[in-house]
């Protein structure tokens, strides 16, 4: 489990059969093989490191569902360790199963921040609500403005630089996590479930 509050920038060095290697630093301190790490928001597991860079299995299906499969040599990327229980909870609780991508149709200034119009498919906006949670490229975002193809959010200096989201390009593509509560609550209200709207209103909900 995650923050959506990016560590570090590593960069992406090489990709083969077997998984991914990524430079790295901070999240390098204390690092045990086996331990989680979100990479551009998709949680991997680290298989191998040394002093500057970690190695991390990834799988046909995240390949399909992110944007670690197209990412050129040398890309920055978005790295969060896993939470601790004695730690701070600065974003949203972010899985790190990635639920598809996004592609940036505007980054336009408004004040110290810029909004970002990302296209996404409606099966993923079906899950986002007006000042929601999303995690893209693994950051933890509030939803500012929602259509049905279509959401914004808005980005402050800080994220800008401390992220890859302040390098991306018009029609650059991001990984997308919608909030876990959503499918939550869409699965519960499915007639197969045995709760609706009346059986609530029945019960005294």
């Amino acid at each position: 489990m995650f923050t959506g509050i990016v560590e570090e920038l590593g960069f992406f060095k090489t990709q083969n059969p077997a998984g991914l290697h990524i430079g790295a630093k901070l999240v390098l301190e204390s690092l045990k093989v086996g331990d989680s790490v979100a990479v551009n928001g998709v949680c991997l597991t680290v298989t191998r490191f040394d002093s500057s860079s970690f190695h991390a299995d990834i799988m046909p299906e995240t390949l399909r569902l992110s944007n670690l499969g197209k990412l050129p040599f040398n890309s920055p990327l978005n790295l969060e360790r896993a939470i601790t229980l004695n730690g701070r909870m600065g974003g949203h609780l972010v899985q790190g199963h990635i639920d598809g991508t996004a592609r940036l149709v505007s980054s336009v200034p408004e004040g110290n921040a810029h909004v970002l119009t990302f296209e996404t498919d409606k099966n993923l906006t079906r899950y986002m609500v007006h000042k929601g949670f999303v995690a893209v490229n693994g950051v933890s975002l509030t939803i500012t403005a929602l259509q049905e193809t279509r959401f914004s959010v808005s980005l402050v200096a800080l994220s800008r630089k401390s992220t890859n989201l302040g390098l991306i390009k018009t029609g650059d593509t991001v990984n997308i996590e919608t909030d876990i509560i959503g499918k939550y609550v869409e699965k519960l209200f499915r007639p197969e479930r045995g709760i609706s709207p009346e059986f609530l209103a029945e019960n005294g909900f």
